[in-house]
């Protein structure tokens, strides 16, 4: 029996307040409007999450994920912080790991995909029918970079089985200058509810925000006004997560 439960992090389920889609598309506009494929064009070899960070979600991901089938983990690059649970069951050939990310040299990097997609889902919003059915799919600190969520996640649960699970992983570092303007003008409260919306309106249900780290079990206060590049205390980290409740998959093979 694991030691760690789902019950050990705070759950609230979210529910929308707005009838209609409530943003704007000057909410989605950038700073830095330049083509993506150049500011991805260097492999980054690090982590964008601190070493607490990467050990609680590795702990969620060993509760959630599916043991047996395909997830899709999206934005993803040289590392996908899945567990060893979840790395054995791919070298045993029950689970298969699609990578969908922005630089061939990192996905190329990580051991644990079997299948590889390079795409900008900024200018592709939509995530394709080679993709196949999958069983679960995530996501880890780049939501805050999509300019047409609605668009990534309305496909994304059209690819999903019936009663799979979107992860949302979400800290407060980002690259400003990529993020959605909307992101950076807002707390990390109205980051979550944002999220929870995103899925809302892309058809997901039973959505929920788990609290995986508040970043203050150091006791400094949080990460401060340089939370954004990674300086101050533990990183916080939080999911929202959705199901597919519906049963109108779409690919290209049962």
């Amino acid at each position: 029996m694991s030691t760690v439960s789902q019950a050990s992090w705070p759950t609230t389920a979210y529910h929308s307040g707005h009838t209609s889609w409530p943003y704007q598309p000057l909410d989605f506009r950038r700073a830095d409007e330049t083509e993506d494929n150049d500011f991805y064009s260097q492999p980054r070899f690090v982590t964008h999450i601190d070493d607490n960070a990467i050990s609680t979600l590795s702990k969620y991901y060993s509760q959630v994920l599916p043991k047996k089938g395909r997830i899709l983990d999206f934005c993803s690059s040289w590392i996908s912080h899945y567990p060893i649970e979840v790395e054995d069951a791919v070298k045993e050939g029950q689970i298969e790991v699609i990578g969908m990310g922005m630089s061939e040299q990192e996905l190329r990097k990580n051991p644990i995909l079997k299948e590889r997609i390079l795409q900008d889902l900024n200018k592709a919003p939509t995530i394709p029918t080679s993709v196949g059915a999958i069983d679960a799919a995530t996501c880890v600190v780049s939501v805050d970079y999509l300019t047409q969520p609605l668009l990534v996640l309305s496909s994304l649960r059209e690819r999903m089985r019936r009663g799979g699970k979107v992860h949302l992983v979400i800290s407060n570092r980002c690259f400003p200058t990529k993020a959605v303007q909307r992101w950076l003008r807002i707390g990390e409260e109205e980051r979550l509810n944002m999220v929870g919306d995103y899925l809302w309106f892309a058809g997901w249900r039973d959505i929920e925000i788990v609290t995986l780290s508040d970043g203050k079990s150091d006791n400094s206060g949080g990460g401060g006004p340089f939370g954004w590049f990674g300086i101050g205390a533990n990183d916080p980290l939080w999911v929202v997560r959705g199901t597919n409740a519906a049963d109108d998959v779409r690919h290209s093979e049962l």
